[in-house]
C-alpha cells in the first residue's frame, strides 16, 4: 500500500517519493537521488518502507518511529566539488563541511535521535498527563514532529541517504536555553553542536528546553519524557542555573544551597535508577566585563553547588562555568561579542561561533571525566584561552525574537 506522509509541510514544486509501509521494520530505508547537486532533485525510493519530501525550505523529512537512527549518507558530484554540511531536526549540526573533488564519492554516517510529545495512557486515578506539555509554538517544529528531518547546506552533493535503526548509548541532554536546540537563527547552543563531535556509535538526544528551570523540566514532563527512552548505559547531562537562580519566578526558584541541590540530586537518581551515567555541567558565565578585561561573576553561589555535590555524589562535573569565563577573557570586551546572539547585544547566549567553542569545552569535559565516551569523540582537544574561528553554514530560518530566560 502506498501513501503519502500526511504530517509534513508540502509545498506544489516538491516531489516526494512512497515506497511499501508495509515491509519489515528493520529494513533500512534507502533513498538514491537522481540530481544530486541539486536542491528539489526527486527522491527515488529504492527499498524500505516509508515517505520522504522535500519541506518547503529544502530540507528533507522521513516519517521514523523515536529512538536512534543510523543516517549513512553518500556524498559526491560527477561534476564539480562539493561540501555538503547536515543539520538535523531544530538545527542540530550533524556533519560540517564534508568536501568532495570532483568525480569523487564519500559515505559518511551519524546518529539522528528523534522523539514527539507521547507519554502514553496515564493510569486511572493517577496524576500526569498523556503528553510532554510543550508551548504553543513548538508542536510543529522538527524536534517534536513524527519524523527524522535532515537540511543540507552548503555546496552539497548527496546521492544516496540510508536510514536504520541503532542501538547506540545515548547521551541524554537535560537544561534551559544555553543547552536546547534553538530552531532558527542566529541563536545556537552547546547542545547542538556536539553531535557533530561524536561518531557514529554514540547519539545525541536534546531535551533541554529555553527558559526552563529543574522545577519547571519536571512540571512539563520533560525529565519524564527523557527516562521513559533511557536505558542501562546511557548518559543523562544535566546543566540547569540560569532561570534557577531567579527569586523573582517564585513559582521556579531554587536556593543555591538547599532546593537546587535537592532537585539536581533527585535528576541524578532517576538516573542511576535506570542504569544511567548522570553528569553535571556547570552553567556558562554571562558576558559581563569589569574595566580591566575580567568576567564579571553572574551565577552566585549555583556553580559550586553543582562542584559540591558533583563530589558529594561522585557524579563527574564538566565546568563549562570556569573554561567560559577563559574563553570570555581569551577573545576580550571586543571580540568576545561576535561569539553571542544579535550581533552581541544578547549577553548570554550563544550564536554558532560560540555554540562551537562551548560544545568544544563540552567535548574535552567528556575526554577527561567519562573515559568509555572519549574515544568516540571526532574532535581534537581544545584550549579555551586559544580560542580559533570556524565557519558553520547558517540554516534557512532566522528569528530576531531571544530565547526564553536570560
Amino acid at each position: 500500500m502506498l501513501r503519502p506522509y500526511r504530517n509534513l509541510l508540502f509545498a506544489p514544486l516538491l516531489a516526494l517519493a512512497m515506497v511499501s509501509q508495509n515491509a519489515p521494520a528493520a529494513t533500512p530505508r534507502v533513498w538514491h537521488l537522481n540530481r544530486p547537486a541539486q536542491v528539489g532533485a526527486k527522491l527515488e525510493a529504492v527499498s524500505g518502507h516509508g515517505t520522504a519530501v522535500y519541506e518547503a525550505d529544502g530540507a528533507l523529512s522521513f516519517p521514523v518511529g523515536e529512538g536512534n537512527w543510523l543516517v549513512t549518507v553518500e556524498l559526491g558530484d560527477a561534476k564539480a566539488t562539493a561540501s555538503t554540511t547536515i543539520k538535523a531536526e531544530n538545527r542540530r549540526l550533524m556533519l560540517l563541511d564534508a568536501g568532495t573533488k570532483r568525480g569523487e564519492t564519500v559515505v559518511k554516517r551519524f546518529v539522528v535521535h528523534v522523539h514527539n510529545a507521547d507519554l502514553g495512557a496515564v493510569p486511572e486515578n493517577a496524576p500526569g498527563a498523556a503528553k510532554v506539555r510543550l508551548r504553543p509554538d513548538q508542536a510543529a517544529q522538527r524536534n517534536w514532529d513524527h519524523a527524522l528531518t535532515l537540511e543540507m547546506l552548503g555546496r552539497p552533493a548527496l546521492r544516496q541517504i540510508s536510514i536504520e535503526p541503532a542501538q547506540v548509548p545515548t547521551l541524554f541532554l537535560v537544561g534551559d536555553s544555553m543547552v536546547a536546540d534553538h530552531p532558527t537563527e542566529p541563536t545556537a547552543s552547546w547542545g547542538q553542536m556536539l553531535p557533530a563531535m561524536v561518531d557514529e556509535n554514540v547519539a545525541v538526544a536534546n531535551y533541554a528546553e529555553s527558559g526552563a528551570t529543574l522545577k519547571s523540566f519536571l512540571a512539563d514532563l520533560r525529565l519524564d519524557k527523557a527516562l521513559s527512552l533511557m536505558k542501562a548505559g546511557d548518559y543523562l547531562f544535566i546543566q540547569f542555573g540560569h532561570n534557577d537562580q531567579k527569586a523573582q519566578w517564585p513559582q521556579t526558584y531554587a536556593e543555591a544551597g538547599t532546593t537546587y541541590r535537592a532537585y539536581l540530586a533527585a535528576y541524578i537518581a532517576e538516573a542511576r535508577r535506570r542504569g544511567a551515567y548522570p553528569v553535571l555541567v556547570t552553567s556558562p558565565e554571562r558576558r559581563n566585563f569589569d574595566a580591566q578585561g575580567h568576567i564579571v561573576p553572574s551565577l552566585g553561589d549555583y556553580p559550586q553547588a553543582m562542584r559540591a555535590l558533583g563530589a558529594e555524589l561522585n557524579v563527574p562535573v564538566i565546568d563549562l562555568n570556569r573554561a567560559s569565563i577563559t574563553l570570555y577573557e581569551a577573545l576580550g570586551p571586543d571580540k568576545a561579542p561576535e561569539m553571542f546572539n544579535d550581533g552581541g547585544k544578547d549577553r548570554t547566549h550563544y550564536n554558532n561561533w560560540g555554540a562551537w567553542m562551548a560544545a568544544r569545552i563540552i567535548a574535552d569535559g567528556i575526554r577527561a571525566a567519562l573515559p568509555a565516551l572519549a574515544p568516540h569523540l571526532t574532535v581534537p582537544r581544545f584550549d579555551p584561552a586559544h580560542p580559533q574561528a570556524i565557519t558553520i553554514p547558517a540554516s534557512k530560518g532566522n528569528s530576531s525574537q531571544r530565547p526564553l530566560g536570560n
